[in-house]
């Protein structure tokens, strides 16, 4: 998928604004800035920054209900999914909490925090927090029996856990599941025939 494309699904499909459009535009150049100094994205994803990385963020939209009052992202990295779901929100009673351990990765997404004037709050090691949000997402954290345990251990209040994951999806939900059984659903990706998002409802 072109990048024209994309941003075509972004705004039509996931109702994306053209000053979320502006915004991206903005976020990415600075994000392929930094990257020629940091490894926040691989090189070889550069050329599809769109489709690989925005796009597969941005469809986790679709299960969020943003008149909610909060959303964590375990393990940002350079701000997936977590600041291209801030990015789209428009209310401003919804709290997106970003957690990243690199103080490196940090200083860029507050970087990008204050040249976009999001309302993010950005954390460090998720161990050393709690978590209290309707929503977790992750995209790239940790295995998921990790961050099933966290949102099982450290998450304060019932929420949904909402993961991208690649083609091993259903294997790696039987080990996570192999001892408790949750309520999940397995929703198609847009940016990957092989590729789910896990949404799990945990109730405390």
């Amino acid at each position: 998928m072109h990048d024209k494309e994309v941003i075509k699904t972004l705004q039509n499909q996931l109702n994306y604004s053209a000053k979320n459009i502006s915004d991206i535009k903005i976020f990415i150049n600075e994000l392929l800035k930094a990257n020629k100094k940091h490894n926040f994205i691989s090189k070889s994803t550069e050329n599809v920054i769109w489709h690989r990385h925005i796009l597969d963020s941005a469809q986790l939209v679709k299960f969020i209900d943003f008149s909610k009052s909060s959303l964590s992202d375990l393990g940002s990295g350079g701000g997936f999914p977590g600041l291209i779901l801030a990015l789209f929100n428009k209310n401003k009673d919804f709290h997106v909490k970003l957690y990243e351990k690199s103080p490196v990765k940090r200083a860029f997404l507050e970087h990008i925090s204050d040249k976009l004037s999001l309302k993010i709050e950005i954390l460090g090691n998720v161990y050393e927090n709690s978590i209290d949000t309707e929503y977790i997402v992750s995209r790239a954290f940790k295995k998921l029996e990790a961050v099933i345990q966290v949102s099982r251990e450290i998450a304060k209040k019932s929420h949904k856990l909402i993961i991208l994951k690649g083609q091993n999806a259903q294997e790696d939900l039987k080990k996570a599941f192999n001892k408790e059984k949750y309520d999940y659903k397995l929703e198609n990706s847009i940016t990957n025939e092989d590729s789910k998002i896990i949404i799990v409802d945990f109730k405390k």
